[in-house]
């Protein structure tokens, strides 16, 4: 989520053994992704603003001799408007699970070869078979974890039990909620004892009610700075992805992380190849690498995100392995529920997503 998160913001990181660059929409015919110019030992990988580590795609870079150009982006929604607006050029993104789906099912995805990718066998049980791709044919599973409730245990002594905390009037203008249209809404459906994948006009409508009277309350809506908010004490309540929550927790020791009792979402985010992709060999090559056991442990160590490869959890740092939210406990699984594509339905999320911003 899906993504970590994460300061996810709307910028271009470009990574490169030089001091150049320019994104995949510049006039740069030796640098744009759809440039005749352009050679098979460039790669494009369009991903989260805070996943693309400049030392772990150097080292990529230094062992193929091949340039990564970096481009990032701040929702799963911003991810597809751009590959179908006909920015053609990226090789690796990664979507989140439900997104991948999308994707698939649209065709922008290209099939992957687990021999290229051998990996791909280091996942872990709990990310195999899922909904969206169950067999790994366009997506393989790279980060995941759970979403829930950073806050300050300080002024917050006792762990929320409930998403109903996100509406108690004491903590007026000190709560932010998730700039992100599927969590949020999941997070309200989930609230009133609803699937997050609801499909169900009355219960969108009730969620989207629900939120509207949340509003006044709310002090921001970010996916980008909940983790900063809790820091400073702006925020003492946060609807957060856990992985940032945990960078939290580092810099002030009475944040704390839970998941209320109703459940929430787990997700993982997927790396695939784009089908417009030119290099898709190269691109898969790069996918194993990013999955490595050593790579991915420090990728890990660094987000504060759980990694799919089931051998890295025994190798990160102990204080990132022992934080649920980094690394929730298998007993919260079952109770967790994964975001899937809900098809036609997702015109009623983006009518009451408008109607809530607008409110």
């Amino acid at each position: 989520m899906n993504g970590i998160l994460l300061g996810r913001y709307t910028v271009v990181l470009m990574i490169v053994m030089g001091s150049w660059g320019c994104n995949p929409g510049s006039d740069h015919s030796d640098r744009a992704p759809n440039s005749a110019a352009d050679t098979p030992r460039v790669l494009y990988y369009f991903t989260w603003s805070d996943y693309a580590d400049p030392d772990i795609l150097h080292e990529f870079e230094q062992r193929t001799g091949v340039r990564v150009v970096v481009d990032t982006y701040s929702s799963n929604e911003e991810l597809l408007a751009k590959v179908q607006s006909g920015m053609t050029g990226y090789d690796v993104a990664v979507p989140s699970d439900f997104m991948a789906g999308i994707m698939a099912r649209l065709g922008l995805l290209s099939e992957l070869d687990p021999q290229r990718i051998p990996n791909m066998a280091l996942i872990s049980d709990h990310l195999r078979g899922l909904p969206f791709d169950p067999e790994f044919r366009y997506a393989v599973p790279y980060l995941w974890g759970t979403v829930g409730i950073g806050y300050d245990s300080a002024v917050i002594p006792t762990p929320p039990q409930s998403w109903n905390i996100l509406w108690d009037p004491r903590y007026r203008g000190r709560i932010s909620i998730l700039n992100d249209q599927r969590e949020v809404l999941g997070m309200a459906l989930r609230s009133l004892g609803y699937s997050l994948n609801s499909v169900n006009p009355a219960e969108i409508e009730a969620a989207k009610a629900k939120l509207i009277a949340q509003k006044p309350l709310v002090k921001v809506y970010t996916s980008e700075q909940f983790d900063q908010l809790l820091v400073s004490g702006e925020v003492v309540l946060a609807h957060a992805w856990g992985g940032p929550v945990a960078r939290a927790m580092r810099e002030r020791p009475s944040i704390r992380y839970v998941v209320p009792q109703e459940g929430g979402t787990i997700w993982t985010d997927c790396l695939v190849v784009l089908a417009s992709s030119r290099r898709r060999t190269l691109a898969m090559e790069f996918i194993n690498y990013l999955l490595d056991v050593d790579v991915a442990v420090r990728t890990s160590n660094r987000l504060l995100f759980a990694s799919a490869n089931r051998l890295v959890k025994d190798r990160v740092d102990p204080s990132v392995r022992e934080n649920p939210a980094v690394y929730p406990p298998p007993s919260l699984i079952p109770r967790m529920e994964w975001m899937i594509d809900v098809d036609g339905a997702v015109q009623l999320y983006d009518r009451a997503w408008t109607e809530i911003k607008v409110h």
